[in-house]
């Protein structure tokens, strides 16, 4: 099982810009990827790192989940970002370009020493972290995994489509890899963010697959993967009965019970709880 907290939308927002970050205190957002990577030009890298933390400090941003993502080990900028955030309010620091159990560990090890509660996320997209996936979500303070699929396409040499199918190993073992370790994942971004219907479509896809949420470049994909990856009162109203009538039949002495003329057993019934759980987070987060 997933953490309960909701991570339905997740919205990338440049560290850099103080109007971005400003308005994301108000965004109806799950949580917030606070972007000191791609988002930032390298000679912007430094002054960023100094907005963010200014941003922080300043608060406003709960209930949304936190999440920095860093700048790679391997660049001038990575260490010192982790530096700079290791006891930072925050729920997460995100890695790029993670590889292996490794590359979390010597950031585990930083967030030990500060005393901080944060975890560590882990973006998956390159060939060699697909590959690695299982140990990765074992490594140390391993909080979730962000699939970084333009990043993915591009190591992959794969073609873009809209059912993604060179994609679909590289989904499914990560998400694999992150329910054995009861951690989220959440899905890549869209880029198309004029494209509300191929938003949809790509959000119920990864909903389908199991994701936990979708990753998001612009405000306006909020609302869309707000819906997809919620309960809806189909599922809500199935799950109720689907309880009901499970206790009902155990009150009977039946092991099994039948609703709408299908077969409920112990695993049925844990879904059933496991959506209303989520309802009741989202409505928690949401009120």
């Amino acid at each position: 099982m997933t953490n309960a907290r909701p991570y339905r939308s997740v919205l990338y927002i440049p560290g850099s810009k103080d109007r971005a970050l400003d308005k994301a205190r108000t965004l109806p957002v799950d949580a917030i990827i606070f972007d000191l990577e791609d988002a930032v030009a390298p000679n912007e890298k430094v002054n960023a790192r100094g907005i963010l933390a200014d941003a922080l400090a300043q608060g406003g941003y709960a209930p949304r989940a936190r999440i920095v993502r860093v700048n790679g080990a391997d660049t001038a900028w990575g260490a010192q970002d982790v530096d700079a955030f290791a006891g930072a309010d925050i729920e997460a620091i995100l890695l790029p370009k993670v590889n292996g159990a490794a590359d979390v560990a010597a950031v585990a090890k930083k967030l030990d020493d500060a005393g901080s509660a944060a975890t560590v996320w882990a973006m998956m997209e390159t060939p060699e972290g697909i590959l690695n996936a299982a140990e990765i979500a074992r490594a140390p303070r391993m909080g979730g995994f962000v699939m970084g699929t333009n990043d993915l396409a591009k190591d992959l040499g794969c073609r873009t489509r809209a059912d993604r199918l060179p994609m679909m190993f590289a989904l499914q073992t990560c998400l694999a890899a992150a329910r054995m370790a009861g951690i989220p994942c959440i899905d890549g971004v869209y880029n198309a963010f004029k494209d509300d219907n191929g938003l949809h479509a790509e959000c119920e896809q990864g909903r389908d697959l199991g994701m936990d949420g979708k990753t998001l470049i612009h405000p306006a994909q909020i609302a869309i993967a707000n819906a997809a990856f919620a309960p809806t009162e189909a599922e809500l109203d199935l799950a109720r009965r689907q309880i009901a009538a499970f206790e009902a039949a155990m009150a009977e002495g039946q092991g099994v019970a039948v609703l709408d003329g299908k077969i409920v057993e112990n695993l049925h019934v844990d879904t059933a709880r496991r959506t209303l759980d989520k309802q009741e987070a989202i409505a928690k987060l949401e009120g």
